[in-house]
């Protein structure tokens, strides 16, 4: 339990400084003398200097097989979901399918998994109190789509190519 514990929080502090380096500070003060809007940080910073052995990095996280309680390789991590303060969210998980054909995405808390420590040099894994069944009969995971900005109708219907420059009058317009 400690283990999973201390990964989980490896893990989410991990992905909290991508998120924090990415992101602007809230609560940073902007001020009006800032150049073009930004606002002003103090200045400090926190390096890491080196991965410990009990943290994971995103990439190496990513595809990260997952067993179901029945020690069956039931899927892998295809992504991981975070919220805007680094915190991790879920884990999702790629389910059924061959080579990603067919296969669905379901999402789950990190406190629902084990970390399985690989053996002879091999990879740790993540295990589950559930079947590959029960995964296949969970409720899918959305991507969140952001809404598409909606059309003016001042389209020209010439298919959005390149306009030609020069004058506006060409002298084969037609009457």
């Amino acid at each position: 339990m400690l283990k999973k514990f201390l990964m989980c929080t490896a893990l989410s502090a991990a992905m909290a400084t991508a998120a924090f380096a990415q992101a602007p500070s809230s609560n940073a003060p902007s001020s009006s003398s800032s150049p073009a809007g930004q606002s002003q940080s103090s200045g400090k910073m926190n390096f890491v200097s080196a991965q410990k052995p009990d943290q994971w990095l995103a990439t190496k996280f990513k595809g990260t097989d997952v067993m179901g309680s029945d020690n069956q390789k039931i899927g892998d991590v295809s992504d991981i979901l975070f919220d805007k303060n680094g915190k991790v969210e879920a884990f999702v998980i790629s389910v059924g399918g061959f080579l990603g054909v067919g296969s669905k995405e379901v999402a789950l808390a990190p406190s629902s998994f084990d970390v399985v420590p690989g053996q002879n040099g091999s990879a740790d894994k993540l295990k589950l109190a559930a079947t590959k069944d029960q995964l296949k009969d969970a409720q899918n995971f959305a991507r969140y789509e952001p809404p598409r900005p909606a059309t003016t109708g001042s389209s020209s219907g010439t298919g959005g190519g390149m306009r030609p420059s020069g004058p506006a009058s060409s002298p084969a317009s037609p009457k």
